[in-house]
C-alpha cells in the first residue's frame, strides 16, 4: 500500500462531500500509516475513527497514547485536543471511503464477491465458496476465503464475522486474504453494512443481489422500499459482473441499478435468464434441478433440504459462470456445501415429529420455508416457534405473526434478542396479528422452554420449525449479550426427553450464562 498524506484524504472527504470541518494545519503533509476504529487497532502515525454503537470517548484518549495523531469524527470530542481533526457528516460512509483508499481497494488482487439481499445470503455464500474451494482443490491451490454472518476465513484466521462490521475490519480481512495468496473472497454482505458504501461502492468482481421485498425496508430501518433499493445496488457500483434474480420481486428496478455494472448476468426459473434453473424436485431425499446456460445444460443435487435453496444455488452458479469455473466442481462444490443453522432437520424416534432449525426472521424467508413444508409434507400439521428482535422494525412483528398465523395451527412465541424491549411486549405484539388470522399461541420467555412445549404438545405428524436464531449461541437482554445454547441443542434435548419418556416437564431449564 502507498501512504497517502492527512492532506490527501481531507480531499477525498470534501470530494465526497462528506467533510464539515477540519483542524489539520501543520499535519497536512503527515502520512497515515495505520487506520483504526478500536483501540486495539490502533498505531503510531494512525488515523483513529470514532465509529460504531461501542464507541467511547476514553478509547479516542487511548489511541492517542499509542501514536495516532488524527480523529475522524461526527462531532469534537476533548479527549482529541492535540490531535489533528476531521469532522464529518456521516461517520460510516466516511469509514467506508477512507478505508477503501488506505487499503488502495480498487487494486487488491483477490477476486471478490458481494452478496446482498433481504434472504439467503449466508446460504448463497457458502454454495459459491464451496464450489470455489472445488476449483481450487482441483488446481491445488489454497482453500478460498469467506466472510458470511456464519463464517470467516481470511487465510489466517477462522471464525465469526458480523455482517455490519466497521469497513476498516472488512478491508483489512481483504488486505489480509490477500497476504495469505488467496484467489478468491466471498463477502455477505448486509443492508445495514452497504448503507456505508454509499459513497465510494465496494470493489467486487462479481455482485449478486438475490431478491429484494418490501418488509426488509421496514426491518433493516430504512425509512422506504426506495431507499432500501439504493442501498442494496451498491453492490453493483464498482462491479466488473453483476447477477441478477429474475424471479425477484422489482427485477426492473434491480436490473436497471445493475447496469452500471460492466456486464450483467441473469438467473432464475421464468423468463428467459442467462443461467435457467428447471426440473425442481426431490430425489432419494434431496432437492435436484438442472441448469442450462450456453455453456452447459447439467443435473445439479444440493445437499442441503428445502427448494427455495435452488434460487441461492442458480446465484452461486451465476457467479462461477463469470469466473469461468468448470462444471465439474459446480456440481462438486453444490453436492458437498452445507450451513450450520440453516435448513437443520431432525426427527422423533418414533418418526412421528419432524423439527426443523433454520435462521428464517422476515417474511420473504418465512413464506418459502412454509410453502417449502407444505409441499414436503403434505396433511402434516405445523408448529412455529420464533420471536422478534428488540428495538428493531416493528412491522416486522406484524408480517411474522400474520405469515406465521396463516399457515401454522399453534405458535410459541419467545424471546429472539430483545435488548432492551421486555420480551413480553414483543411477542404480545407478535400474537395479536396471529391471533387475528385464527392461529392460539403461547407466549413463553424462555427459548428452551418454548422448545420443550412445542415438542411436548405436538400432535403425531407435526412439523415444529424452531426459527430466527440458527447456530447462535447467545441471546442479547438488555444491554449485555448472554451465553445461550444454539436451537439446534435446544432441539436435541427436547427430543431426548420426548423419547425416553413421551412428554417433557414443563418447567424444565437450560442454564445459561453471561458472556
Amino acid at each position: 500500500m502507498k501512504e497517502k498524506a492527512l492532506r490527501e484524504y481531507r480531499e477525498l472527504l470534501k470530494n465526497a462531500g462528506l467533510l464539515r470541518g477540519e483542524r489539520i494545519a501543520g499535519w497536512e503533509e503527515r502520512p497515515v500509516r495505520g487506520l483504526a476504529s478500536s483501540l486495539w487497532e490502533a498505531v503510531r502515525d494512525g488515523m483513529f475513527l470514532c465509529n460504531g454503537s461501542a464507541f467511547r470517548e476514553e478509547a479516542l484518549a487511548g489511541a492517542a497514547e499509542r501514536g495516532c495523531f488524527c480523529y475522524v469524527s461526527e462531532t469534537p470530542y476533548q479527549a482529541g485536543q492535540g490531535m489533528a481533526f476531521l469532522r464529518v457528516r456521516d461517520i460510516a460512509q466516511a469509514e467506508a471511503l477512507l478505508a477503501s483508499a488506505f487499503y488502495d481497494a480498487a487494486k487488491l488482487p483477490v477476486k471478490i464477491t458481494g452478496i446482498t439481499g433481504t434472504n439467503g445470503k449466508t446460504t448463497a455464500a457458502h454454495y459459491l465458496r464451496s464450489i470455489l474451494d472445488a476449483w481450487e482443490r482441483q488446481k491445488g491451490g489454497r482453500p478460498t476465503g469467506i466472510l458470511s454472518s456464519m463464517e470467516t476465513f481470511d487465510g489466517r484466521e477462522s471464525g465469526s464475522f458480523q455482517t455490519v462490521s466497521e469497513p476498516a475490519k472488512l478491508y483489512r480481512r481483504l488486505n489480509r486474504s490477500v497476504d495469505t495468496g488467496q484467489e478468491y473472497m466471498t463477502v455477505e454482505l448486509s443492508e445495514r453494512m452497504l448503507k456505508s458504501y454509499r459513497a465510494c461502492g465496494i470493489p467486487c468482481d462479481v455482485g449478486i443481489l438475490l431478491n429484494i421485498a418490501e418488509d426488509s425496508a421496514h426491518f433493516e430501518g430504512h425509512e422506504s422500499f426506495e431507499e432500501s433499493l439504493r442501498t442494496v445496488s451498491a453492490v453493483f457500483r464498482n462491479a466488473k459482473t453483476a447477477c441478477v434474480n429474475l424471479d425477484t420481486e422489482h427485477r426492473r428496478q434491480v436490473l436497471a441499478a445493475a447496469g452500471s455494472a460492466e456486464r450483467i448476468v441473469t438467473f432464475g426459473t421464468t423468463g428467459a435468464p442467462d443461467i435457467w434453473g428447471h426440473a425442481i424436485h426431490m430425489e432419494n431425499g434431496k432437492v435436484t434441478f438442472r441448469a442450462r446456460c450456453d455453456r452447459f445444460h447439467e443435473k445439479f443435487t444440493l445437499a442441503m433440504p428445502g427448494f427455495f435453496n435452488v434460487e441461492n444455488a442458480l446465484a452461486a452458479i451465476a457467479a462461477a459462470y463469470a469466473y469461468e469455473i468448470p462444471v465439474s466442481c459446480i456440481r462438486e462444490g453444490l453436492a458437498l456445501a452445507t450451513v450450520s443453522g440453516r435448513m437443520e432437520e431432525y426427527e422423533s424416534s418414533d418418526r412421528k415429529l419432524h423439527v426443523i432449525v433454520d435462521c428464517a426472521q422476515n417474511r420473504l424467508s418465512l413464506e418459502r420455508l412454509f410453502d417449502d413444508v407444505c409441499l414436503r409434507f403434505p396433511g402434516w400439521r405445523i408448529a412455529a416457534v420464533f420471536g422478534c428482535p428488540g428495538d428493531r422494525g416493528k412491522n416486522l412483528r406484524r408480517e411474522l405473526g400474520l405469515v406465521a398465523g396463516l399457515f401454522a395451527q399453534k405458535l410459541y412465541i419467545t424471546a429472539d434478542n430483545p435488548g432492551m424491549e421486555p420480551v413480553e411486549r414483543i411477542s404480545g405484539e407478535i400474537c395479536h396479528y396471529a391471533e387475528m388470522v385464527g392461529c392460539p399461541c403461547a407466549c413463553i420467555r424462555d427459548r428452551a422452554e418454548a422448545v420443550n412445549r412445542a415438542v411436548a404438545e405436538a400432535e403425531e405428524r407435526t412439523v415444529v420449525l424452531v426459527l430466527g436464531k440458527g447456530n447462535a449461541g447467545r441471546q442479547r437482554f438488555g444491554a449485555a449479550d448472554w451465553e445461550y445454547p444454539a436451537d439446534a441443542a435446544l432441539v436435541c434435548r427436547a427430543l431426548d426427553w420426548y423419547a425416553s419418556c413421551q412428554r417433557i416437564p414443563s418447567g424444565a431449564k437450560i442454564a445459561v450464562g453471561k458472556t
